[in-house]
């Protein structure tokens, strides 16, 4: 019988248990929030240069854990690719770098001088909010935890760093880095907590901020807890994405083909902003189908351990049967599925976490699989006649994260008018020009709909 109190890690890889953590009860939790609230109190006045060096000391003791035994560590724990996950380190810290560097600048009072009356003086001061609790996903443990935890940190909060229960140990690793440079433990700290007290710590009275990274049911959960709390709890929620790519007739196919495939299947399509839906026009449809299919034939699924695989599990067999239900259902409504489930016999096997990569066409927006988040290696494609058709079908979504247009506007004058009246047409929070699947710490990330609310990264990100 399962220990109620005990959360354990399941690798999606061969369903063998990893780790095994405590959940702290009621008084335990009261005692690191007054623990945490304390320890700000003293942080908000250490100098904002010294709080900006000990963020640049983090990422000196970060690398020091860099090397295979970290990217191992993750991929045991989540199940991407072990010769993939050097890429979300280096993204974590290079989000890192940039974030210290605008932080002075962004935290800085603003002045108003420039239209003081005579005899008065204006500002606007940035101060701390106090405890924030963040709740980080499993699928980007490092990459998410980054957007929040070190700006709220260098801004002179204290952190409540709750990780998903499938990658505890990055979040303790970003922790450790944390303490060793010198932030205080009351001002970083890792819980592990049940749902039940996941929400008994959003409604605590010293939580004054709650920031969740996942699933639209999670934080619709969060936004309850937070709501029926005492007082007005603000929270930024960054949810689940439909994101959609459109191939306009003059773009580059093999360059786009590539790089839309990677976009829908790397880290087996568990990415808020992985491309799920493709519509293409009619006069490069078959072409672009052709060519994206091939591709998809080529990758290996397999052990994430070994270092020739590119296509591991995903996160859980309840992930991977409800991904194959989705595509089940697809076929029954009419869709097609054009690649062999033969290809990848590791798939077919009983009761693992491991799913084929999958390409459906004869595809409309009556299926789940156009319209709800799939969060795995399959990826709808749809014949459009026109840009118009094409924005009406991107727009026709509950979610609005990115969406990508492939076209070529830089010897194309009117493939770039048509892609910036796109852009005003599109209801999502980021667009795309001939590239997807990734952030700029330069630009506020966020979304509409039902893919959240609040910003994170860029100088926004750093006060929101």
């Amino acid at each position: 019988m399962a220990n109620a109190n005990l959360q354990t890690t399941i690798s999606p890889h061969n369903q063998a248990p990893l780790c095994t953590r405590v959940y702290p009860d009621e008084s335990e939790l009261d005692e690191k929030l007054r623990k945490a609230a304390r320890a700000q109190k003293e942080w908000e006045k250490v100098d904002l240069k010294e709080r900006i060096a000990i963020g640049h000391k983090f990422m000196e003791e970060f690398e020091k854990m860099k090397g295979h035994d970290l990217y191992l560590e993750l991929t045991e724990q989540m199940g991407r690719p072990v010769s993939q996950v050097a890429g979300e380190i280096k993204g974590f810290l290079s989000r890192a770098e940039y974030l210290l560097s605008i932080a002075e600048s962004s935290l800085a009072d603003v002045s108003l001088k420039d239209t003081d009356a005579p005899g008065f003086r204006r500002y606007i001061k940035r101060v701390p909010l106090g405890t924030v609790f963040v709740i980080a996903p499993w699928n980007f443990p490092y990459l998410t935890s980054i957007n929040s935890v070190l700006p709220a940190i260098i801004a002179g909060n204290a952190v409540l760093l709750k990780p998903s229960p499938q990658t505890p140990l990055a979040a303790e690793r970003f922790a450790t880095a944390l303490v060793n440079a010198g932030v205080p433990e009351g001002i970083i700290q890792v819980f592990h907590l049940s749902p039940i007290l996941t929400s008994y710590v959003v409604q605590h009275q010293l939580v004054d901020f709650v920031c969740f990274t996942g699933s639209v049911r999670g934080g619709q959960a969060v936004e309850r807890a937070a709501v029926e709390a005492p007082g007005f709890k603000g929270v930024a929620l960054e949810l689940g994405g439909k994101d959609p790519a459109y191939v306009r007739a003059d773009a580059d196919l093999d360059y786009t083909i590539a790089e839309l495939v990677d976009g829908a299947m790397f880290n087996s399509g568990q990415s808020c902003c992985a491309i799920e839906r493709i519509y293409v026009h009619e006069s490069v449809y078959d072409k672009f189908v052709e060519g994206y299919v091939n591709l998809v034939k080529k990758y290996k699924l397999g052990d994430p351990t070994k270092s020739d695989t590119n296509l591991g599990p995903v996160v859980s067999v309840a992930s991977a049967e409800r991904i194959k239900r989705q595509v089940a259902d697809a076929v029954k409504a009419g869709a097609r599925a054009l690649i062999p489930e033969d290809l990848f016999p590791i798939a077919q096997q009983r009761i693992n976490a491991y799913v084929a990569p999958q390409v459906l066409v004869d595809v409309d927006h009556t299926m789940d699989v156009m319209m709800e988040e799939t969060f795995g290696p399959v990826v709808g494609i749809q014949k459009v006649s026109s840009d118009e058709e094409a924005v009406r079908l991107m727009n026709d979504s509950p979610y609005g994260l990115t969406a990508s247009i492939w076209t070529n506007a830089a010897e194309n004058p009117d493939s770039e008018k048509a892609f910036l009246q796109m852009v005003d047409q599109l209801n999502t929070g980021t667009v795309f020009l001939n590239r997807c699947d990734f952030l700029d710490p330069a630009l506020a990330w966020t979304g509409v709909k039902n893919s959240g609310r609040g910003v994170s990264l860029s100088k926004f990100g750093m006060v929101d």
